[in-house]
């Protein structure tokens, strides 16, 4: 069963969320867990104390939240909050949540297909079961309306178990990798 997502409404937060090496530290907390401002910054390329910044407007806004400590607890440790959001545009939206999602949705495209293409370029490095297991493709639908929400559910559905956050290391082969699922259903425009 998957658990039901938050969408969100708040333009601040939205824009706050939008900014690139925000979601590159999301992604990073989501991906590797726990890490401190020092150990994000290394891996999203900013300093630490813009790192820190960063973590401190993620958590303002509900996107990342202080993580258990480790070792002796001097060190500030932060993690993804555990809710899950979505943005979808609504037809009542005003025009700065208009405004604040439509940047939030571009710059999280921007950086799947950022993700894509350096996955695409290192293809041929990966060892053959993953190369025969990754796909890239594009498929044209003819739906109405009631399709395409249904399909959308169903692919979210298909996708939960897999999710990094419903997985533990423990309860996975021991080859298995992070890997990506990049799903856009839209109405083309005419």
């Amino acid at each position: 069963m998957t658990q039901e997502r938050e969408p969100l409404t708040d333009p601040v937060a939205m824009r706050a969320l939008a900014h690139p090496a925000r979601l590159a530290i999301l992604n990073r907390l989501q991906v590797e867990g726990p890490a401190t401002a020092t150990e994000v910054a290394e891996t999203v390329g900013i300093t630490p104390s813009a790192a820190s910044y960063h973590l401190r407007m993620l958590a303002k806004y509900g996107f990342a939240e202080d993580a258990p400590p480790r070792g002796d607890g001097r060190e500030r440790l932060w993690r993804n909050s555990p809710r899950k959001m979505s943005v979808t545009r609504e037809p009542d939206d005003g025009p700065e949540v208009r405004a604040a999602k439509d940047l939030l949705i571009k710059v999280m495209r921007d950086q799947a297909a950022e993700e894509a293409a350096r996955a695409l370029s290192a293809i041929d490095r990966e060892p053959r079961r993953w190369l025969e297991a990754s796909a890239f493709s594009r498929t044209i639908l003819l739906v109405d309306a009631e399709e395409l929400g249904e399909l959308n559910r169903r692919i979210d559905e298909l996708l939960a178990p897999y999710r990094l956050t419903a997985r533990s290391r423990e309860e996975v082969s021991a080859d298995a990798r992070v890997a990506e699922a990049q799903v856009n259903l839209f109405p083309r425009a005419d």
